[in-house]
């Protein structure tokens, strides 16, 4: 059984995460086997830092190991679970864990900037250790029955996502909760983005991305009015609309990681990794230059 560890308590992914890998007041049909969570840092918050006794208090009471420092856990966990909201701490929080070859998890947003995210991939090459980031958004049951019917569907020529996007200045613009939206979209569409355009109003984010081969993929943050996670996949042969249901999102996501601890092969790519905060980036430049095209750092 793999023991794992969490940095950072600022958000209730520390709980669901916990309940779903130690099986403990969750059903069972959401439970992961593998992997426990045995130590967490509760860490520091610029964005909540009032959830984190409450949080810290839960996972004490299902028996997880409290420590004090990101140090204290090496030696005592197989992997780790970077869980700070705050996107621009990230680098910081997981860059000792990478030099020290423990296989790292880093929740979403990945970063909050394409130079924060290239020097974790590099740190991650160099060491040779498994790194991996992504919305639990991305392996929503919808989703993933839009890949395993790709026969039947053909290949995806579009794609319009949407996710709740609301805003805060440490995650500026879509890294604070769009990025559920964008990656989706780049789930369904793939790696291959060139160029972008947002227009951002106090109700919406909405991004217009030009994919290399023609394609073209939105994706829409809302702030106001009725909101939910969905897409609609334009493919060769159909047209899939879908609105997500969030019941099993975490336990999915939750398969993935500790596929990645057993295995030491991350799932994604480090292009799948980097081109959405490469989006992300570009999508923020666009909306504050008015509407203009800006081209992916990665293009």
């Amino acid at each position: 059984m793999l023991r794992l560890g969490i940095v950072d308590c600022d958000t209730s992914h520390v709980v669901a995460f916990t309940q779903r890998l130690n099986h403990i007041d969750v059903a069972e049909d959401q439970w992961v086997e593998g992997a426990r969570i045995v130590a967490a840092v509760p860490g520091t918050s610029q964005i909540s830092p009032e959830r984190i006794p409450g949080f810290v208090e839960q996972l004490r009471r299902y028996g997880v190991e409290i420590l004090d420092s990101p140090e204290e856990l090496l030696g005592k966990v197989d992997g780790v679970l970077v869980e700070s909201v705050d996107g621009s701490v990230h680098l910081e929080r997981a860059l000792p864990f990478l030099r020290a070859g423990v296989p790292t998890f880093i929740d979403k947003p990945f970063t909050c900037s394409v130079a924060d995210a290239r020097r974790l991939l590099e740190v991650a090459q160099e060491r040779r250790v498994p790194l991996f980031s992504a919305s639990s958004l991305r392996y929503a049951l919808e989703v993933q029955d839009v890949q395993q019917r790709r026969e039947e569907l053909g290949a995806v020529v579009g794609c319009d996502a949407y996710s709740p996007a609301p805003l805060h200045p440490r995650n500026p613009g879509w890294f604070h909760y769009g990025v559920h939206g964008v990656e989706m979209l780049y789930t369904l569409m793939g790696t291959g983005c060139t160029s972008v355009r947002c227009i951002a109003t106090e109700g919406t984010h909405l991004a217009v991305g030009r994919w290399h081969d023609g394609r073209v993929g939105t994706v829409r943050g809302t702030r106001r009015g009725a909101s939910a996670y969905g897409f609609v996949a334009f493919c060769e042969k159909k047209v899939v609309n879908s609105v997500i249901d969030t019941r099993s999102i975490y336990r999915e996501l939750l398969k993935r990681i500790v596929a990645m601890f057993e295995s030491g092969v991350a799932p994604l790519s480090p292009q799948e990794l980097l081109e959405p905060v490469a989006f992300q980036e570009a999508a923020n430049a666009s909306a504050e230059r008015g509407g203009e095209e800006v081209r992916l750092a990665t293009a």
